[in-house]
């Protein structure tokens, strides 16, 4: 069988948020790009959809924040939980210096179709869906391409630069040998959807009980909702039944405890097996990792693929013109990395630190938990709800584009 063969300056595998950004970005710079994606739509449930304000203020120097904030969703300005019977407020966004002063819960698929829409209006944009990555090229040391599996058959794809944004459970990093640590997690996630009617009040984020944790976003017309279980404890919840989990989710709950029966099997509840890693180097020559395939985030907060973006901004900002003069180097490739490497450790910190010192323990608890002096101290000095907001919302280095617009006149914003 004869395998075609295309070729591109940059070939970007993974149709995520970090791919699709980073693709419209450069095309939008004149740079040909090709992005892959191995299924057929964007149409898959339980993903990151959190929009937070680095994300949104993007939006907004692309001249795209308006139309963008049309798609539907809901506002998030605080983050509230319950600990015990005692109400706690975690973040507030309203004084965050951006445009945007909230979190914007959108479903995944919007968000990308948005972007792809965008990109697919520059000529140096190419979208091939149920393409799936394979293996890498080589030529000796250096990374020249993919071979993917498409509809027509075994493809070639040769670029300068291959970019690997195929997630957690990247093929490519694994094909080029890069070494990952990992920082561990105290607990896996079981996502489910539960309905949501016209007079329910506004409900916390979080719910802590004995040995529980409960999560509920509001999706409009529905919450979705994960309870948070010990690591690997999915097998002894089973052992303990669906009518187990659904008592559960209503002692938490109770506003929900007659809507629990519209999870109907196992089939209902879908597992995020929680992972924190990192990888120590994110580039070989003609490679680079980013987002999820260069350090998978745990769901505290709900940054990751807001990081995953801001890894695409920094990428295009510093590859963009030796993508365009062909003097692309691995250089080039680690910059990105001292770029984006900080405030990844740092996020993944603040991660570890949640998950070993709150979420760890409160799984163990078998009482109801108190609010702890912390929390207190949140709830009795407003002010310092702005800190959470500010690692939440912006994070510790957002980015800003620095990339030019082929179609527009203006020359490109200096860096800072």
């Amino acid at each position: 069988m004869t395998t075609a063969a295309e070729q591109c300056r940059c070939c970007i595998v993974g149709g995520g948020p970090a791919g699709m950004m980073l693709g419209f970005l450069l095309a939008r710079a004149g740079i040909d790009v090709v992005v892959i994606e191995k299924h057929a739509d964007f149409l898959r449930d339980f993903r990151g959809d959190t929009v937070h304000p680095s994300t949104l203020e993007l939006m907004h120097e692309l001249g795209l924040l308006d139309e963008f904030l049309k798609l539907p969703h809901e506002k998030v300005a605080r983050v509230t939980g319950l600990v015990g019977e005692a109400p706690i407020t975690i973040a507030d966004f309203s004084h965050l210096p951006a445009h945007c002063r909230f979190i914007a819960f959108m479903p995944q698929w919007d968000f990308l179709d948005f972007l792809a829409d965008h990109a697919k209006t520059y000529p140096a944009f190419r979208l091939r869906m149920e393409c799936e990555a394979t293996e890498l090229l080589r030529d000796g040391e250096r990374i020249t391409g993919v071979r993917a599996r498409a509809p027509e058959g075994e493809i070639e794809l040769r670029a300068d630069l291959v970019v690997a944004a195929d997630g957690r459970h990247s093929i490519l990093r694994e094909e080029a040998g890069l070494a990952v640590e990992d920082f561990g997690a105290p607990m896996d996630a079981l996502w489910m959807r539960l309905s949501r009617r016209p007079d329910d009040q506004e409900q916390p984020l979080g719910r802590f009980g004995a040995g529980e944790i409960f999560v509920m976003l509001n999706r409009g017309d529905y919450f979705q909702c994960a309870l948070i279980i010990p690591k690997g404890g999915l097998d002894k919840l089973k052992e303990q039944g669906l009518e187990a989990v659904r008592a559960r989710i209503a002692a938490l709950a109770p506003f929900v405890a007659d809507r629990v029966g519209e999870l109907k099997s196992w089939d209902d509840l879908k597992l995020l097996v929680v992972k924190v890693d990192r990888l120590r180097e994110w580039a070989r020559p003609g490679l680079l990792c980013i987002g999820d395939a260069a350090h998978a985030m745990s769901p505290i907060g709900g940054v990751g693929i807001n990081l995953a973006i801001q890894d695409a901004v920094a990428a295009a900002n510093l590859l963009w013109e030796p993508l365009r003069g062909r003097t692309l180097a691995i250089d080039h490739l680690k910059a990105v990395q001292r770029r984006r490497e900080l405030p990844v450790r740092l996020m993944q910190a603040v991660q570890v630190a949640v998950q070993n010192r709150i979420i760890s323990t409160t799984l163990g608890l078998q009482a109801q938990p108190s609010l702890p002096w912390q929390g207190k101290l949140l709830n009795a000095v407003p002010f310092l709800r702005r800190i959470p907001a500010r690692i939440m919302g912006l994070g510790f280095r957002p980015e800003h584009v620095r990339t030019p617009d082929v179609r527009a006149s203006r020359p490109t914003p200096p860096a800072p």
